[in-house]
């Protein structure tokens, strides 16, 4: 019996790692691999200082995955795939990532304000951004992934204050929608499987700012780019895109060259593929 016990608390202790959803790595979860093409995960991001990986989970599901940078308190990029969807799941609550507080806590994202009710006294915005940064600060709460490019439950999850930024108001209600409604028809249209990155550049010097202290960077750019493929699992199409984070209002289109090359600005390491072998045949 004692041998048995001795064998079961390491499996155990397996398992529950297994559970996490803030992990090392990405390949830690398996599921959360399915979310990259090829299972690549891009080499762009991988560098930021105090970067958070998340297996993004609802409802004990993953339905995405996110690189979160907990001092600019924005996602690097979030990764997920198109799903169809019939409308349905808008979200009024906003959710945060309960092991981004105390890694011992559920993996499952959870209503940020009930889970302050639960846990008084306990800080929750220290490595993430809260609703009441947003609240009076002009921008809107822009989602990387947008809740348009899934299925309920997955709409629900992309409600999750890791998969915002705080976004120009015009743009996120006006070129950039129209840009992630595009991609919609492309994806119904032409894609079989649709996998799509979607990323935000923080700025120098500009932040959400409450009470005195800097809390959320305002990106100075918004990004994404897409990987289409056919039934057999063959690319048939790629693209890009991206927009300054202003009133400005326009979205520039890209090849994934040419977004890699913009990308590459902005570090001093090699941005890489974004996709496998750049989503070609």
């Amino acid at each position: 019996m004692a041998g048995s016990l001795v064998t079961l608390v390491p499996l155990l202790l397996i398992l529950a790692l297994a559970n996490a959803d803030v992990v090392e790595q990405f390949e830690d979860i398996p599921d959360c691999m399915k979310y990259f093409y090829m299972e690549k995960v891009p080499e762009w991001g991988v560098s930021t200082f105090g970067a958070a990986r998340l297996c993004q989970r609802f409802n004990n599901r993953y339905h995405f995955a996110t690189l979160y940078d907990t001092n600019h308190r924005i996602a690097v990029y979030s990764a997920y795939k198109f799903e169809p969807s019939n409308g349905g799941g808008r979200e009024k609550r906003w959710f945060v990532e309960p092991q981004l507080v105390n890694k011992n806590w559920q993996a499952d994202m959870r209503d940020g304000y009930w889970l302050g009710k639960e846990n008084p006294g306990v800080y929750l915005g220290e490595k993430q951004a809260l609703n009441e940064d947003y609240t009076h600060s002009g921008f809107d709460r822009g989602h990387l992934n947008p809740n348009g490019h899934h299925a309920v439950p997955g709409r629900n999850a992309t409600f999750t204050l890791t998969n915002v930024i705080p976004q120009n108001p015009k743009l996120n209600q006006n070129s950039w929608r129209i840009h992630e409604s595009q991609l919609t028809d492309l994806f119904r249209e032409k894609c079989s499987q649709a996998y799509v990155l979607v990323g935000a550049i923080p700025s120098a010097s500009n932040w959400i700012i409450k009470n005195g202290v800097r809390r959320v960077n305002i990106p100075d750019y918004i990004w994404n780019a897409y990987c289409c493929l056919d039934n057999n699992g063959r690319p048939v199409q790629s693209g890009g895109a991206k927009a300054r984070n202003t009133e400005d209002n326009v979205v520039e289109r890209l090849s994934l060259e040419d977004l890699g090359s913009f990308l590459q600005q902005f570090s001093n390491k090699p941005a890489g593929a974004l996709f496998h072998n750049n989503c070609r045949a």
